[in-house]
Formats: structure tokens, sequence, C-alpha cells
């Protein structure tokens, strides 16, 4: 025998015997029971006699439901947990007492879990208890299950996914080998012997959960105690010209989704409430049964009567419209707008409405604008004269500046008249565009620099349920003609703010158009159709689903003579709006529904425009199966961009700045489409939350040659109508109110470079949590030549800096903007001065503070 087998040898024996030595120092078992149990998840505990019960990861969720909605909808019922083929551990649950669906997930070491998959049934009123076995002998599973009305019926699988006819069964088919233990309470499962190394994954899996959780619950109310003792750092930073790379053009950008009321009664200039008589009931799922199409009108006037109709309306996606009988002159509808209508002072507001006539051969009309404490406002007349359809319109200047004013229409004599459309608008819209947006919310926005615009949303975009997808055709054209439709966030969209309106607000702001299409499939938050997905639309439909989307090109880029770009033009844009992504699906759930339908989507658009960068998705969070399986298609496909997205708390941007450093920079480059620091309770969002959002930025600049695209999320909410927080510019009918992220993004957007330029930072202290506070950055401008210096202290004392430009050409001048404050503050702003050059070679970073330099090109 040679050398090398008698060392190999020895090397063995000293292994086991230092294995065999730990082993009976630490006294572990080789194998121990595990029990599988449901608290709002599968848990597990183990025990060594099947008496005594240890939770494992201090009673930690290993396996969660994703079906239907976030929140109490997303249920585990009677999990059942096998050990199937070759190892692999499959569970099985009930997803409710209502669907005719089960769920599965299979997992080779109970903590890393694959895609959930809902299969339908046919058979039975519900699906109640299921259990599944395998039979190794025919390689096959089998799936039994009772319902409410005490049958049973069974199918079988070999692969998880695709399923055979369910049969009704006798109930002796069904065998639930589950148990009742005592954890401490008696609790229903499954018990399992296995290997004590698979109970130390689990132990090990929650001891790194918990770190990390530790981590993310970091917040400056401990800094007295995390930095006690801490002086003042001094930071000596070295630039590193010579080691430049480019990066992103596009890094900075916004995503607009309407919800938080953000275009109708928001960014949408429109003052009329229900200006068409389309709310609806099922807007709001039924809910308020005052949500209907005499939403925010009033009628006055003696036995004056106000009705719906449908019939021969203005268009047939705008079926209903009022019938007003009036017996008496002087009868008024008002309508109250979106919390009131507010006017300015020698402010001019366009009044039209759609009107005929249907018992008389003239109405005259005084159109005012009131207000309960100043009376009246504004007025004018109009005289309707026509029995068919016909547009009517004037204007209207207030006398005074009011935040409750009320259009009212006057009926100046007796008769019966239809009308719809009502409409007004201020004169002063943004860019003076007709239909347009309101002026001071769209320049906070445009002040951003936002180098694209995501739109129409995330979950609007894919909608709740298959029928409510949300489909661009229908947002074209006249308005009118427009299809309004239920907002999956509970509320109405009159489309008035629409394809053609996004297009022209991104040119009007410089950014490209990003528009985000459904990948086939409804939100992964939908309840209506079935939860998790598995509503996909039909593959019949498939074509011309696609063909849809290539038609958006059309229209974005066609030329007048083709069949879309014909329409851009009639709408006022003959030039093409140059279109260059699209995004397909939004932190969908990763299933077999979802797959099929993208990869077509996708390779259909590769093949007739592959000038188009498509933008696929990871999911709705930064790790999990979604995730794994969202970036496994996009590596299969070579999708070139995928859309990434979390929402964190701000211990979790300080700890996570290398999470791009190590991805694979052949493989797709990232959007990060979705992203917002956030604290829990009330107080939300302050400096702490938004300088952990600078300082995450930072990584992003120095990441820049993969992380292609960033957009916080959401943009902006109306006050009293958030659905969701944080936003990072809140408003009302009179103000616009940004927070201190908003201020974050701006100083980002407005210093933006192409071209990134290392440094090193050497600190005076050692201390890692120090380390992790304190970041710069610089970049170029390639168009001006400027330079921008980003530099973040998240620490409770100020940082000395020295500042080596290693000979960077410099002009004599530099712009200085910081934005400091405590950490609690919600209404800190930044201060810019202008200061020399050489104050900048030595400068002190206040506490808690944000500090940007511009240096023009020499």
């Amino acid at each position: 025998m040679n050398t090398k087998f008698w060392l190999l040898a020895v090397l063995i024996l000293v292994a086991a015997n230092v294995y065999a030595i730990n082993k009976k120092i630490t006294n572990e078992p080789d194998s121990a029971y595990l029990f599988a149990y449901n608290v709002n998840g599968l848990r597990f505990a183990w025990s060594l006699d099947k008496q005594n019960w240890t939770p494992v990861g201090n009673d930690y969720t290993y396996l969660k439901s994703d079906y239907s909605r976030w929140g109490s909808e997303k249920k585990m019922i009677t999990p059942f947990l096998i050990r199937g083929k070759n190892g692999l551990w499959v569970c099985i649950w009930s997803l409710n007492d209502r669907t005719l669906q089960f769920a599965t997930s299979s997992s080779k070491d109970l903590v890393s879990w694959s895609p959930q998959n809902y299969p339908y049934v046919n058979q039975g009123k519900n699906v109640l208890r299921p259990v599944i076995n395998y039979d190794a002998s025919l390689d096959e599973y089998t799936v039994t299950y009772t319902d409410a009305n005490g049958k049973y019926f069974q199918t079988k699988t070999k692969d998880l996914i695709h399923y055979g006819a369910v049969k009704e069964v006798p109930a002796s088919t069904y065998l639930n080998g589950s148990t009742t233990v005592n954890i401490p309470h008696a609790v229903n499962g499954q018990m399992h012997r296995l290997s004590w190394k698979v109970i130390l994954g689990l132990k090990k899996a929650y001891e790194l959960k918990d770190y990390k959780r530790k981590q993310d619950s970091e917040t400056t109310k401990d800094d007295a105690q995390r930095f006690a003792g801490l002086k003042n750092v001094e930071a000596r930073i070295t630039f590193q010209p010579d080691k430049a790379k480019p990066i992103s053009n596009m890094l900075t950008g916004i995503f607009f989704e309407d919800l938080n009321y953000a275009a109708d009664g928001g960014l949408y200039a429109e003052l009329i409430q229900n200006r068409d008589f389309e709310y609806h009931p099922r807007d709001k799922e039924y809910h308020d049964p005052n949500w209907n199409s005499h939403y925010a009108w009033l009628l006055k006037g003696e036995r004056a009567t106000l009705k719906i109709d449908s019939v021969s309306p203005i268009h047939p996606n705008n079926p209903h419209y009022a019938v007003l009988d009036i017996p008496h002159a002087g009868a008024s509808i008002l309508n109250t707008g979106f919390d009131g209508i507010a006017v300015k002072k020698g402010e001019t507001y366009d009044f039209s409405l759609s009107a005929k006539l249907l018992n008389t051969k003239k109405m005259n009309l005084e159109v005012r604008l009131v207000s309960d404490q100043q009376g009246i406002l504004a007025k004018s007349t109009l005289n309707i004269t026509s029995s068919t359809w016909k547009t009517a319109a004037l204007t209207l200047v207030s006398s005074a500046d009011a935040a409750d004013a009320k259009l009212e229409i006057v009926m100046g004599n007796p008769g019966r008249m239809a009308i719809d459309m009502v409409s007004l608008f201020p004169k002063n819209t943004f860019k003076g565009r007709k239909n347009g947006l309101r002026a001071d919310l769209a320049q906070t926005i445009g002040d951003i620099h936002p180098r694209f615009v995501r739109f129409p949303g995330g979950c609007l975009a894919h909608g709740d349920g298959i029928a409510n997808i949300y489909k661009w055709k229908n947002s074209i054209g006249p308005l009118a003609a427009r299809k309004p439709d239920r907002n999956l966030w509970g509320y109405h969209q009159t489309m008035g703010l629409g394809y053609y309106e996004y297009f022209q607000f991104c040119e009007d702001i410089g950014a490209a158009p990003v528009p985000v299409i459904a990948a086939g499939v409804p939100c992964q938050n939908s309840a209506t159709g079935g939860g998790g997905q598995q509503g996909g639309i039909p593959m019949s439909e498939m074509g011309q689903y696609i063909h849809d989307i290539v038609d958006l090109i059309e229209y974005a880029n066609g030329d007048v003579k083709t069949e879309w770009g014909k329409k851009r033009a009639e709408a006022g844009h003959p030039k093409p709006f140059n279109l260059k992504y699209i995004g397909i699906g939004n932190e969908d759930q990763i299933t077999e529904v979802f797959a099929e339908r993208f990869t077509m989507i996708y390779k259909a658009l590769k093949k007739s425009h592959p000038e188009i960068t498509v933008i696929g998705t990871a999911g709705p969070f930064f790790e999990g199966t979604d995730y794994e399986a969202g970036w496994q298609i996009a590596s299969t496909l070579n999708v070139p961009i995928i859309d990434e997205h979390y929402y964190q708390s701000p211990g979790w941007f300080i700890n996570n700045q290398n999470f791009y450093d190590s991805y694979d920079r052949s493989k797709s480059k990232v959007y990060l489409g979705e992203y917002a620091a956030s604290l829990p309770g009330g107080n939300r969002t302050n400096l702490e939350t938004s300088l952990a959002e600078a300082l995450y930025l930072i990584s992003l600049e120095r990441n820049g040659d993969v992380v292609s695209m960033a957009s916080y999320a959401p943009l902006i909410a109306k006050e009293g109508h958030t659905q969701w927080d944080p936003d990072l510019i809140y408003f009302n009918n009179t103000e616009v109110k940004p927070t201190i992220g908003y201020f974050v993004q701006q100083l980002y957007g407005q210093n933006a470079g192409e071209v990134y330029i290392p440094s090193t930072v050497a600190l005076s202290s050692n201390q890692e949590s120090v380390h992790k506070r304190i970041a710069c950055s610089m970049v170029k401008d390639a168009k001006t030549g400027d330079l921008m210096v980003k530099l973040v202290n998240l620490l409770p004392v100020s940082v000395n800096t020295s500042l080596d430009f290693n000979q960077q050409q410099l002009g004599k001048n530099t712009v200085k903007t910081v934005l400091t404050g405590n950490p609690a503050d919600k209404k800190a702003v930044p201060v810019t001065t202008t200061i020399s050059t050489d104050a900048t070679r030595k400068l002190e970073l206040p506490a808690y503070s944000f500090t940007v330099l511009r240096f023009k090109a020499k």
C-alpha cells in the first residue's frame, strides 16, 4: 500500500474519533422523533421518547401557505407531511372550506421548500383534510380527501403537478396516520423517526433566521448603548479613478401605481368624482352600499328626480348616465369632488358635459362653483338644445381661494334631460396638457429627475382575477370610449389617466416609459377566481393576449401609417414615444401557470421585437421559493433584467449593503422595482429610515454594473385615503408634502452619473457597526464631466473626513447639500451651500447626515 493510502486511512480514523468524541461530549442522539404540526403554518417539535417534546426553533414556522390574499386568508389547514420518492418530504394541506383545490409543496431538508402548487379537482363540495401517500412499487402518489358532505375522493400523480381523474372512493381508503401530542397543549400532526442531523439542520436554519431578525431590528434608539464611549470618528477616504467602471445611466427612477387615490383624485387633474356615473358597489366588493352611480352627486329641488339609465349611452364602454327630471325651474345637481374641490383665486377652470334633451326643446343651465363658507365663487351659463348626445363647455374663474367648493349645475327651466361625462379641469395642468395632470404634484415628481417611470402599477397591473387584469387598450382614445374598471385597491379607476397620458408624462419629465403588463396571471394577492394565480388566462386566449402586447409596442413606437401608430397620432402625438422597456409580471408567485405563460410572452416578444428589453420578475421577496424560481426562469431564458422587491426595516438595509456584491455579472441585470425602509407602528418613516435608504443606495451605485434600475414604492398617497404606508409623497387637495425619503431620492436623481469611481475608507474605529454606518460613493456625469460624492453618516457622532481625490481635476467651487437632524425627525429638509473645493478635503459629516458634494468639471 502506498503512502497516500495510509495517510488517507489515518485521516479517516482521526475524523471518526473526533466525531465520536464530540458526539460523546455533546451527548447527541443518532436519531429522534420529529413531530410536524400546524399553528398558522408548519412547525416542528422533537422527542426521544414520544412523551417529552421540545419545539424546534422556538416554535419557528418553516412553511406557510401562499394561497389567496395576504393576511388572514392565507391559511394552512390540516397539513399532512410524508416522506416520498427518494426521501423527498411532501406536505399537503387544505386551503379553505370553499374551493375545489388543495396545496402541495416539497422539500429535501424541511427548510427550503418548492414553489407551492394548487391543483384543481372536479369532485366534491370542497376539499377537506387531504392526505397523501407514496407507493414506491408504482412510483405514484395518491391524494385522498373528504368534503362537507362526508364523501371521499382520490386522485393520483407521479410528479405532484399533473393529476389524474378524481374518483369517489369508500371511507376505508382514507388513511390518515396523524396523531396527537402535547406541545405543551394537545396538537394534531404527523410523527416521523429520522436522523438527528435533520433536526440539527432545522435548528441551524432557525438560528440563522433569528440572528438576521435581530440584525433587522436594530434602530437608532439603541445607539446610545451600541456606541457608548464612541468619540468623533476619523475617516480617510481615497478615491481610485484608475479603477473607474461604467454603471447604469437608468439607476434612479420612479414607480407609479394607482393606489392611495394616486390617479383619480390625485395626479390626474379631474376635479369631478364619478363624472361618468360608473361607480358600482363591486368596486368595493359590495362592502359599501352607498358606493354606486349616485356617489358624490346630490340633487336639490322640489320633486326633482335623478335616475340612472343605460339605454342609448354615449358609448358601450360607458353605459350609465344620469336622467334628470325637473318639474320646477331652479333645481340643481351638485358634485362634491374628491373631499371637496379646491380652487384658487383668479385661476381658470374648464367645465364640460355631455347632454341630450329627452322631452323638451331646450334647457338653460347655470354652472357654478359654490362654497359653503364663501357662497358663489364663479358662474356661467349654457344652453342645451340637442336631443342627441352633444358636448358643451365653458370656463369658470374663481373669485377666491377655497378648499370646500362644489360644482353646481342649476336647471333654469322645467324639463327632462340626460347628462354624462361631467368634467371640471384646472386650466393650469402640468405643461398645460389637455386631460392633464395636477401641476404641483407632477412637478414634485419631475423634480426627482427620474430616468424612468414604471406604470400603471404593480398589483394593479395584473388585477384581482383574470377579468380585472389591466388592459391598456381600455385606457386610450376619447374619454367617453375608455372602459373604466374596479381598482384592485378597492375603489374606481376611470382610465382618464391612461397609457397615452403616462407616455406623455414620461416625455414631459425626460424619463423613459416602463409599462408593466401582467404575465397572463392575476395578482398573487387575488381572491377572485381562486387564489395563488391558478386562474391564468386560458391558453386558447394567450395568442390574442400576446398580440395586444405587440400592439402596445406599435402604439408607442409605430409609424403613423400603422393601425396603432395612427391612434397615437390621432390622440395628438404623431412622433413615437421611444419605448425601450416592458415589464412582464409583478412580484408573482412563480407557479407552473405563471412560468408557462411568461415563457410564451417572452419568446414572442423576443422574436417580434428584439429591440425591446423585457423585465422579468423574482416574486415579492428577496429570498424564498418564488425568488429562486424566478431567477431560475430568468437564467434559463436569458431574460435581460429581473425585477426584485423588498420592503424592510432600516436594520435590514444597514446590514445588507453587500447584497449585490456577489451577484453573477454574466446573468440577468437587476431592477429593484419596489423598496422602502420603514419602522413598525405609526412613526414609520423619518430621518432614520431615509438615511438607511441613502446608505443602501450607495451600495446600488457601487453595484451599478449589475443593478440597472431602482425605484422607491409607493410613490404618492392622498391623506385620508392611504392604503399603504410608507409612501414617498403625501398630498391633499391643496398641498403636496414630500417626505425626507423624497429628498434622498431627489438628491440621487439630481446627482446621478454613468461612471462609478471606487474608493477606500479607512476609519479610526474597528467596530463593525461603525463601519456599516459610514458609506461613500463617487460618480461622474459623462456628459458634463461633473463629479458627485455622496457621504452617509448614520452614527450618533460626527465623522471627520479626509478626502483624497487622487489628482482628479476639480473646479474651484463645490455645491454642498446636507440633510441632517434627529433620527426621529419627520420634517428635515436638505440645505445647500457653495463652498471652496479646498474646504472639501477636510470635511465634517454631522451625526445622522447625508451629504452630497457636486464638483463642476474644471
